[in-house]
């Protein structure tokens, strides 16, 4: 990942830095506040990047979250995946967030990227868009996924945006359901969201979390008394939420995404309860985000 540049779309009040090199991913998204100056709206990005984990967002594409031992049955073929996360017992996330992205189209408010994948060990081409567009409420941003093979392809997709937070820092949001996890953050049963998974008006800084959540409403609001802003976060395409918040506090990560963790490791009966969704040849599927950055 070599290319270094960074397209900037602003608006108004808002900018947005995109490092398609580093994963199709968003380096910063700034609120310029009359008062206080910049802003950061998601985790931003100070000093040079060394890693996609130092990323304000990047994008999940053609599965979100964990493969147990890397290897799942389709239809009489068997997948298996590398590592591709140090200290990870299992692989994450896909191949987009690793790869870098192509700009396509690039104005003052909009830009599209594009990744293109070919079989591997990942054994499916497809293909993968994301379209930002930036207004003066906030930035919408669509992620689509086309089964470029010729066979069915199964796919899910999520945005991994990180948030600063403080002690004060509170996430409002609705969820029915949560998987607990073992100590590779791995589910093992799916529970009520209650007591310390009650995601309603709480505390998010410093919670050690890293849960998937089933049965989200399709809204989160994002609030902290020291800044001069709100953030809602929202998802029509999402039905599944996870939450990272690490115990250290300082950020926690806010995830729309298609399905559960580790959802492709079950039978293929339950897939679509779980989330993940079959492409025939040619078909896509998408996932929109849209974040409202809301002064007070």
């Amino acid at each position: 990942m070599t290319d270094d540049s960074r397209p900037i779309l602003s608006s108004d009040t808002l900018t947005l830095v995109l490092a398609p090199a580093w994963g199709g991913s968003i380096a910063r998204f700034d609120y310029r506040s009359p008062e206080k100056g910049d802003i950061p709206v998601f985790r931003g990005l100070d000093a040079d990047q060394k890693s996609i984990l130092d990323s304000a967002s990047f994008p999940l594409v053609p599965f979100v979250n964990r493969i147990r031992d890397g290897r799942f049955s389709f239809r009489g073929r068997e997948v298996s995946l590398s590592l591709n996360l140090p200290g990870e017992a299992s692989p994450l996330h896909g191949q987009g967030w690793t790869s870098p992205w192509q700009v396509v189209r690039l104005e003052d408010r909009s830009a599209e990227l594009v990744f293109e994948h070919s079989p591997g060990e990942w054994p499916w081409a497809y293909e993968a868009r994301q379209i930002f567009t930036l207004d003066d409420g906030g930035l919408t941003m669509v992620l689509r996924c086309t089964n470029r093979s010729d066979a069915p392809m199964p796919c899910g997709l999520g945005h991994h945006p990180y948030f600063p937070c403080t002690t004060e820092t509170r996430l409002d949001t609705e969820v029915e359901s949560v998987w607990t996890i073992d100590d590779k953050v791995l589910p093992v049963e799916k529970v009520w969201a209650e007591g310390r998974y009650d995601l309603k008006d709480r505390p998010v800084c410093g919670q050690d979390l890293d849960h998937g959540f089933g049965g989200w409403g399709g809204t989160a609001r994002i609030s902290d008394p020291a800044r001069p802003l709100r953030i809602e976060v929202r998802s029509d395409d999402a039905k599944f939420f996870q939450l990272y918040s690490p115990a250290e506090g300082g950020i926690f990560v806010a995830e729309p995404v298609t399905h559960a963790n580790a959802a492709l490791n079950e039978p293929e009966g339950l897939w679509p309860e779980l989330g993940i969704k079959v492409l025939d040849p040619g078909e896509s599927m998408s996932l929109t985000m849209r974040v409202d950055v809301i002064p007070v």
